[in-house]
């Protein structure tokens, strides 16, 4: 089992940045791919960025040139740097791991409001 905490969510204008961490517990030697993704009210939950074991990247087309994910030296800890931040970008965002046996993990989100 994988535990998945988010912070550094919060309240920021447009234009602002803002760097959201998760943090995993638990069967950490397992996890594989660890992303972020995001919901805004009533839309689905959409993929925002990824990043595997070796550190390929992948991103959603609306924040490309943004946002930048990256994973610490130890590798249980996932960042989203999120710059030039807009109103768009309200969401709640989620934290997900993929294991090597493809089970996956989500956290319980942290919210980003983006308003003057």
């Amino acid at each position: 089992q994988v535990q998945l905490v988010e912070s550094g969510g919060g309240l920021v204008q447009p234009g602002g940045s803002l760097r959201l961490s998760c943090v995993a517990s638990g069967s950490i030697f397992s996890l594989n791919r660890m992303g972020w993704y995001r919901q805004a009210p009533g839309k689905q939950r959409e993929l925002v960025a990824q990043i595997s074991s070796v550190g390929s990247t992948n991103y959603a087309d609306s924040v490309k040139g943004r946002f930048t994910i990256s994973r610490g030296v130890a590798r249980s800890t996932v960042y989203l740097q999120m710059n030039s931040l807009e109103p768009e970008d309200t969401a709640v965002y989620y934290c997900n791991a993929l294991s090597i046996r493809y089970f996956e993990y989500w956290g319980q989100g942290t919210q980003v409001t983006v308003s003057s």
